[in-house]
């Protein structure tokens, strides 16, 4: 499971811990290995999961768009208030699914969450930024990113790898969703950079003057 989305498994088991969720259903999009992440979010603590089924080709070219398409409508069958995902993917480091999946639904959105408290109806959220931590407050239904900082995940003990088994996960595909998944870019070429060529320590100032001379890098 990426590192960043177990941050945001942990926090939903928390909000049901402290009674603030109620049921939390998990979902991940990909090929049948895409099942052995979601037991391992049911031994941590997840009541349900929704296995979107993509292989082959159509899952070589799943982009962020299809899959908020995706979580946008799941959200809506399944009458959700929060969806929390994590910030980023670790392959391509995109962080457009949160983003995207809050314009589809039209709901306010809270990226890189560091910390997450329910007040009054409403979420209270610190965000990482450049400059420090902001906060911010949504109000419900709302779409969270988690940061980093936002927990410490909880290793599945056996006994919940054990109930993880016994609790239902759902098989459905883009189609079933009307989610069109066809590929919107082409891999043109993927290519290893340039190697660096070795550097080397001169004597002095004069010899490194000419080494920039005959490289071309001075006049």
């Amino acid at each position: 499971m990426n590192p960043f989305d177990e941050i945001a498994v942990e926090e939903a088991v928390r909000l049901k811990e402290k009674k603030i969720a109620q049921e939390i259903v998990a979902v991940s999009c990909g090929p049948a290995q895409s099942q052995e992440t979601l037991r391992t979010a049911l031994a941590m603590g997840v009541d349900r999961g929704i296995h979107v089924e993509v292989s082959g080709p159509e899952y070589d070219t799943l982009q962020p768009i299809h899959v908020s398409k995706i979580l946008a409508k799941l959200a809506q069958d399944e009458k959700a208030d929060i969806v929390i995902v994590g910030k980023q993917a670790i392959d391509d480091d995109s962080n457009q699914t949160a983003q995207m999946t809050a314009a589809l639904l039209d709901w306010p959105q809270a990226t890189f969450a560091s910390k997450i408290e329910k007040q009054n109806g409403e979420l209270q959220v610190t965000r990482e930024i450049d400059g420090g931590l902001e906060t911010i407050k949504v109000k419900l239904p709302a779409v969270v990113s988690a940061d980093l900082r936002l927990n410490e995940p909880r290793y599945a003990t056996l006994p919940n790898i054990m109930k993880a088994k016994k609790k239902p996960i759902k098989k459905v595909s883009p189609k079933d969703l009307g989610v069109d998944t066809a590929a919107r870019i082409e891999v043109l070429s993927v290519e290893d950079p340039p190697t660096r060529q070795a550097g080397v320590i001169l004597p002095d100032v004069d010899q490194l003057i000419v080494k920039l001379k005959e490289g071309g890098h001075v006049q």
